[in-house]
């Protein structure tokens, strides 16, 4: 039965949608703290290619769509169709608020200072990233927030953010970054489901899709395959530069 106008729409969650949300943001964290072990040369000069890939498997693949599969996973019992113009401007938002982050943390040395701008700067800017791609959202319903949740969502993500940037420039052992990254899944997982709890939505009268919204049954796995695809990209560019530096020599950490 289809909602009444002015009813308050219940969601519900796909939890396979939802797993593989945790799944993709793991993978995205782990290979971003990959990249940061290389980003600063033994010269103390900024490996810029590093930093980009950081910047997308942390901001496009880690966070950005781990919060659109997760949007995806949250179901309604309206159609849902997303706004491209805003879901595209949340994604650069995420890459590039990302790559500051990780500059400002650690690009020329990892310091307080740089760490605290860095944490405030990406845990501001996943918390825009992700009610812009809420608000992308394009349904029979009007969305509300109650903002005590939503200041819990920005606490949450800043934590996350402090965390994972100092996770990211102090750990260096393989087995360390690996519980880091399911750290930091968690983390980013639990600012987004905290987030989405923020929202009351109230079904309105039907109104015609935008003619630049996008939809359907397969849309997260669309994107978690095309996320996928990216980071054994990145991997591969980080694996060539491995091989590719001299013996002996390795990147500078702080």
């Amino acid at each position: 039965m289809d909602p009444l106008v002015g009813q308050v729409l219940n969601p519900s969650y796909a939890i396979g949608t939802a797993v593989l949300s945790y799944v993709i943001s793991f993978f995205g964290s782990l290979l971003a703290l990959l990249c940061t072990r290389k980003m600063v040369r033994s010269d103390g000069s900024v490996d810029f290619a590093m930093l980009a890939g950081g910047a997308v498997a942390l901001g496009g693949i880690g966070i950005w769509s781990m919060h659109f599969i997760g949007m995806v996973a949250y179901r309604l019992p309206v159609p849902v169709a997303y706004n491209l113009p805003l879901t595209v401007v949340s994604l650069v938002a995420a890459i590039v608020i990302s790559g500051l982050a990780l500059y400002l943390a650690g690009g020329k040395r990892f310091n307080s200072k740089g760490w605290v701008m860095g944490s405030l700067l990406a845990g501001l800017g996943v918390c825009v990233m992700h009610y812009m791609g809420m608000y992308a959202m394009s349904l029979r319903a009007a969305m509300s927030l109650d903002w005590g949740i939503v200041a819990g969502s920005v606490a949450i993500a800043i934590i996350a953010a402090a965390s994972a940037l100092w996770l990211a420039f102090n750990l260096t052992e393989l087995t360390h970054q690996v519980v880091a990254a399911a750290v930091m899944g968690v983390a980013v997982c639990s600012m987004h489901y905290v987030g989405m709890t923020a929202a009351t939505m109230v079904c309105t009268a039907p109104t015609p899709p935008g003619s630049l919204s996008f939809g359907g049954s397969n849309l997260g796995l669309g994107v978690f395959g095309t996320a996928g695809a990216v980071l054994i990209f990145i991997l591969w560019v980080v694996t060539g530069r491995a091989l590719d530096e001299p013996k002996g020599v390795t990147p500078r950490h702080a």
